[in-house]
């Protein structure tokens, strides 16, 4: 049994927003969604596949969420306020890592960059990210209202060991509480959801997995008394009740 603790840090959330243009020939597009001109592990057919998996598990429902890769110098973005199980590969945007336009999806879709790209550019910057995944599952949610403090924390479970443990708005908050905890790999914001990074998608996804666990298990406990960052009760001879 894993024995340490894991904290996320808890923010207020604030509102904010950006905007942009690509030439990605749709005809191209087979029935599974991928387009062949690009390899199965490239963001333009990554983000599409991840989004759908995203939205089975109920962290993009509603339009909300969302997830960035990093590829070279340039950012993979998804774009904002649309049906996420349903973008494809031509619906992206593309910056440089210091925020300057290289593409965006056809003019005529009427699409936006995402909403979340100032926060996603917060892990790249200060994190050297290569993935950013923002989740709205009900339960990084919830464990934001049981917890009225600035940090979750929860000790004595498994799922902790896939945590990784790094050496204008919500944009200064989330840099804010990034800068105060340089070793958290995802900050909560109270009300929304979460942002999750890693230095890649894999390692992002896999995180944002095991914290959904962590959160779902903390909602648990709060329900049956129990204090999800207070280790088991021990027995008279020291060990723990399992």
């Amino acid at each position: 049994m894993q024995s340490r603790a894991t904290c996320t840090r808890v923010m207020q959330d604030v509102s904010s927003k950006v905007n942009h243009q690509t030439r990605v020939n749709s005809s191209q597009v087979t029935e599974t969604g991928m387009n062949p001109s690009y390899d199965k592990e490239h963001p333009r057919n990554l983000i599409p596949e991840l989004c759908r998996v995203f939205y089975e598990l109920r962290w993009v429902t509603g339009t909300g969420g969302g997830i960035s890769i990093k590829s070279g110098n340039e950012i993979f973005v998804a774009p904002s306020g649309v049906q996420k199980e349903r973008i494809q590969p031509e619906d992206l945007f593309v910056i440089t890592t210091d925020e300057k336009d290289v593409s965006g999806p056809p003019p005529s879709k009427k699409l936006k960059k995402s909403a979340c790209t100032p926060l996603f550019m917060n892990a790249y910057k200060l994190r050297d990210a290569g993935a950013v995944i923002h989740s709205h599952s009900m339960y990084s949610n919830l464990v934001t209202l049981i917890n009225t403090g600035g940090e979750f924390c929860i000790t004595q479970q498994e799922m902790i060991k896939g945590i990784r443990n790094d050496q204008d708005g919500t944009y200064l908050w989330m840099k804010k509480a990034m800068e105060e905890y340089p070793k958290c790999p995802a900050v909560l914001v109270r009300s929304h959801g979460i942002y999750v990074w890693g230095p890649s998608w894999q390692k992002a996804k896999a995180m944002c997995e095991c914290l959904d666990y962590l959160f779902e298990v903390a909602v648990e406990m709060h329900k049956l008394g129990m204090n999800p960052a207070k280790p088991p009760v021990k027995n008279i001879d020291g060990e723990q009740k399992e």
